[in-house]
């Protein structure tokens, strides 16, 4: 069952990535693509009617974390609780900043929070890539599986790290990288004139961003992490997740080429799942390694719930997942196809 747990857990980690990615990257890229007004409503309206549901995928995915892993929801928690709680703000004010845009008429109280709005977004996909660097590189768990990390102390890897350093920061930018990409692919499908060309502009420039660091991060996580490569050479079927990262990013190339919109984001979205598949696949059995001893690491079998309570709560979960796949179906089929930029329509 724990086995079972894990890929479900990385399964509803992907799936919020690859939705709430996108209108993170939107958003990121908000102030680039659109420069006056009605055309910073037609970006924003491209994702008003997703962007809060996109975020259930993360609270579903942490919960299901609580309950099956729950001394790797503990030791995480309180670690990471100065970085969760910037992130937790960050949400605060990114959600803000775009209902409240409009309460006062003003280019001055617009512009501001268009400019949180953006910067929100852009610090949400950096903290989220340093997160991931985070795990794969391994924090300083204790024989009792806690630890503290400071937000960055000399920016080396070794055993006094800090959550920032190079490493994290390095896959925090290429997150960013992908994010930006994905998000002015999403703008691009879903709006037109000249946003929709400031965004296809943007996209091609992401795409070598991305298509550089991908292998740089590639290769130096082999070297960081061992379990990684160990991981790929014993198991090589594992190569499938790769090759899918690598098709989708080929894909993006292609369609942005052929002006093909919809099959370039689809094409986004498969690199997404595609690394985060290799990242899962490369680190298992283990759900936070430790960088002091390996074996103070929490794995699926020292970190899981018990196998009752796993078996039960498979049952709700798939109830859950169930509804909340309906709900994100109805939305996205409810509000299809290109946003208006008609400066007298309504909202945002």
């Amino acid at each position: 069952m724990g086995n079972i747990w894990f890929c479900l857990v990385a399964l509803m980690l992907m799936v919020y990535v690859v939705l709430d990615g996108f209108d993170l990257g939107a958003g990121a890229v908000h102030l680039f693509v659109a420069k006056t007004d009605t055309e910073r409503r037609q970006v924003i309206r491209s994702i008003g009617p997703v962007w809060d549901g996109n975020e259930v995928w993360l609270i579903a995915a942490g919960g299901t974390l609580y309950f099956t892993f729950p001394l790797v929801y503990a030791s995480s928690f309180s670690g990471f609780y100065l970085p969760l709680m910037m992130v937790l703000w960050l949400f605060v004010l990114r959600g803000i900043s775009v209902e409240f845009r409009t309460h006062v008429e003003g280019p001055i109280w617009t512009g501001f929070w268009d400019a949180v709005f953006s910067l929100a977004s852009l610090l949400l996909a950096v903290f989220f890539g340093a997160a991931l660097g985070n795990v794969v590189r391994g924090v300083p768990l204790d024989s009792q599986g806690r630890f503290f990390e400071p937000l960055w102390t000399d920016f080396r890897i070794g055993r006094e790290t800090g959550i920032l350093d190079w490493y994290t920061l390095l896959v925090g930018v290429a997150a960013l990288c992908a994010l930006l990409l994905h998000g002015a692919l999403w703008v691009a499908l879903k709006t037109e004139n000249a946003v929709y060309e400031r965004a296809r502009r943007l996209a091609r420039f992401a795409w070598f961003g991305i298509a550089i660091l991908t292998v740089v991060v590639t290769a130096v996580t082999f070297r960081i992490q061992r379990i990684v490569p160990g991981n790929f050479s014993t198991r090589q079927w594992g190569f499938l997740f790769p090759v899918i990262a690598l098709a989708g990013l080929l894909g993006v190339a292609w369609s942005l080429i052929r002006k093909k919109d919809a099959r370039a984001f689809g094409s986004s979205c498969a690199y997404l799942a595609g690394m985060l598949a290799s990242v899962a696949f490369g680190l298992h059995p283990y759900v936070l390694p430790a960088s002091t001893n390996s074996a103070y690491a929490l794995t699926v079998e020292n970190a899981k719930a018990p196998e009752y309570g796993l078996r039960i709560g498979l049952i709700w979960w798939a109830i859950g997942m169930f509804l909340a796949t309906g709900y994100s179906v109805f939305s996205y089929r409810r509000f299809a196809g290109k946003v208006s930029s008609a400066a007298e329509e309504q909202g945002y």
